[in-house]
């Protein structure tokens, strides 16, 4: 997409951002003169009925009205706080992924292109879609396996869905490089990073066969967890465009009431969620990074079931302990020791001092032990640790920011099920078994036997070393007694390069300044 496409598409949203009132619902109080006028102006074009509702609701109808592609953007800012700011990011996590429905018919033809086969020959019957999100929209459909017949629920990618956020990650872009050039205090967020991530991110979530290998692999690493599970992938009927899967008859943990009303204990089924979150996140630091309400299911067995793996994350090893090791420093008040880990792995430079760093970390935490176990929130100490780490130039990292949100997120929601929920006291039996399995003995001989198996492939690999080096000296030796020689056809090969590079540098320069003469022209 051209440049001046981008910017009118940018106008456009400025458009629908001021007429949806979103921009008049910003605080003015900090603006310099003409921003403060311009603000002024902003609220006199805005539509009298958005005067009414709240900034969330403003800004949820702008994006809506903006298309789909801007929903699922808005969707990843609502995990991004430390780009858009806190507030902004609560508004954009009530965005309803709830879109118009695209016919069956074109479904049909998506999932018949997609497969390669009839939809006759895939299923016994395909119904109407039942929901419809920014990116697919859902079917149920019956298939027939071992001669018995089987609901599933069958996801399918929206037509033309992939040419419209190629055209509006255009304008994102746009955003972004100017943010870089003229707001310098942005530029430690990495706006650019940040667009180029939500573009991978979607790509991923577009191409429905890596959504299949997210619920198979975690479904996978859970087989013997405890009250958890996701649905089986049918892979005989999953392409690029559709994934087919287990239907889900069950209760939507949003239905309060329904769960109660069905039986369900919600304090267990509170527990159980945070403590099958926090498995995935330490023993496997592989999780489900949008579980909201929609997405969590509780089965007629009291199974927590979770569905939609469009966003993922992922944390390393270095990650993981970075995490376990901050949580067991503030439950032990060892301050200096969660500066350190800071300073250790590399996420705070090393020009700061780590007793300023750990005085700001006790600022948070001593706070917190004063308080009542139900009302401490863990999803809120990692959200102030980012805030004071700000202060000290920590550079974002977008997979902790991701596991932040979804952590506060994830706390919410068991809040709903239980409202004196103890984080704490659920959480221990998991994070206190990863921390004595991982920053204990067990840590030491785990290090020790990765230690043994490097040094055994370094010394399975020792006499090809050794040959190259010996080899590698003997050439050293010769270039040192004879010179760097080449032979008559690479020298007279290496001057026809030279000559040619030569000859288009010149001719390069020559419309570089022609460009420049003509834009100067136009301008003057």
């Amino acid at each position: 997409m051209s440049a001046p496409g981008a910017y009118l598409r940018l106008l456009r949203i400025g458009w629908v951002l001021m007429r949806e009132g979103v921009i008049s619902a910003l605080p003015a109080e900090d603006l310099p003169p003409p921003a403060r006028a311009f603000h002024g102006f902003a609220g006199l074009l805005a539509r009298r009925r958005t005067k009414r509702e709240d900034r969330s609701g403003r800004l949820a109808r702008a994006i809506e009205r903006l298309g789909p592609s801007y929903v699922k953007i808005g969707q990843f800012l609502a995990t991004r706080p430390d780009v858009v700011g806190a507030g902004f990011a609560e508004d954009l996590a009530f965005l309803q992924d709830r879109m118009a429905t695209f016919p069956v018919e074109e479904a049909r033809a998506v999932v018949e292109a997609s497969l390669g086969r009839p939809i006759s020959d895939l299923y016994l019957h395909f119904g109407e879609p039942i929901a419809a999100a920014s990116i697919a929209q859902v079917h149920p459909a019956i298939v027939l396996r071992n001669g018995v017949e089987e609901k599933v629920a069958v996801k399918v990618v929206r037509p033309g869905v992939r040419q419209r956020f190629a055209r509006d990650l255009e304008a994102m872009y746009l955003v972004a490089r100017l943010q870089e050039r003229f707001v310098a205090y942005t530029r430690r967020l990495r706006p650019v990073e940040v667009t180029r991530t939500l573009e991978q991110t979607t790509k991923i979530e577009m191409d429905l066969r890596l959504e299949a290998a997210a619920l198979s692999e975690l479904g996978e690493n859970s087989a013997e967890d405890p009250g958890f599970r996701v649905p089986r992938v049918d892979w005989e009927r999953t392409g690029r465009d559709v994934v087919t899967m287990e239907w889900i008859d069950g209760t939507k943990m949003s239905d309060v009431e329904g769960l109660r009303r069905a039986g369900h204990d919600l304090d267990a089924l509170a527990d159980t969620l945070i403590q099958s979150f926090l498995r995935h996140t330490l023993r496997d630091g592989f999780f489900h990074a949008d579980m909201h309400q929609g997405n969590l299911f509780v089965d007629p067995r009291g199974m927590v079931v979770a569905v939609d793996f469009g966003i993922v994350g992922r944390l390393g090893v270095k990650e993981r302990r970075f995490l376990a090791e901050i949580l067991y420093g503030f439950i032990t008040r060892d301050y200096r020791r969660v500066a350190d880990v800071h300073f250790e792995a590399g996420y705070v430079s090393g020009n700061h001092d780590v007793a300023s760093f750990a005085q700001a970390i006790r600022a948070i935490g001593e706070p917190i032990h004063g308080q009542p176990a139900e009302t401490i929130s863990m999803a809120k100490l990692l959200t102030l640790l980012f805030e004071v780490t700000e202060l000290f130039d920590m550079e974002t990292r977008p997979e902790l920011v991701m596991l932040q949100k979804t952590m506060v997120v994830v706390e919410g929601v068991a809040r709903t099920l239980n409202p004196r929920f103890n984080m704490w006291k659920a959480s221990e039996p998991v994070v206190g078994g990863w921390i004595r399995d991982n920053l204990g003995p067990k840590r030491v001989l785990s290090d020790m036997k990765e230690g043994l198996h490097a040094a055994l492939r370094l010394a399975e690999a020792a006499p090809e070393i050794a040959r190259k080096t010996e080899k590698f000296s003997r050439d050293l030796t010769t270039m040192a007694e004879n010179g760097l020689r080449f032979d008559a056809e690479t020298a007279e090969a290496i001057g026809r390069s030279e000559a040619r590079h030569s000859r288009s540098g010149r001719v390069a320069l020559w419309v570089i300044a022609l460009a420049l003469a003509v834009i100067a022209w136009r301008m003057f």
